[in-house]
């Protein structure tokens, strides 16, 4: 007598991975689920400068401004990105650990970093 053995009928079953994607290098726990009290680094250059840049690609030619390297937890992030928003009277967003706000305001976003207490510089042309 011969076994045969079926699939489940929803076509899941056990299923290994071993890639969970990015891991907090504090708690070691992949980035979405990270708890520790350092907060989730910010993809930055490593040397703690905040650099605000001017960004048009992808956009038709509308310019945002790009702040990176705040090394922010996200929900820091997105509170500061709604006080830079206000301060500056435009819209925009947070997308993986980056502020773009619509328009180019570098020099007043540096100047309201710099009094924040970060380290920022106007980076690009």
């Amino acid at each position: 007598m011969t076994s045969t053995r079926k699939a489940p009928s929803d076509g899941g079953g056990i299923v290994y991975s071993t890639g969970i994607g990015e891991r907090c290098p504090n708690c070691l726990r992949p980035v979405r689920e990270c708890v520790c009290k350092k907060g989730t680094p910010g993809k930055t250059t490593g040397d703690g400068v905040v650099r605000v840049s001017r960004e048009t690609a992808g956009r038709k030619g509308k310019g945002v401004t790009v702040i990176t390297g705040l090394g922010l937890p996200p929900d820091q992030l997105a509170a500061l990105a709604t006080e830079l928003k206000k301060k500056c009277g435009s819209g925009g967003a947070v997308d993986n650990g980056r502020i773009e706000i619509q328009g180019d305001h570098r020099d007043k976003l540096v100047q309201e970093l710099t009094q924040r207490g970060f380290k920022a510089k106007r980076a690009g042309g």
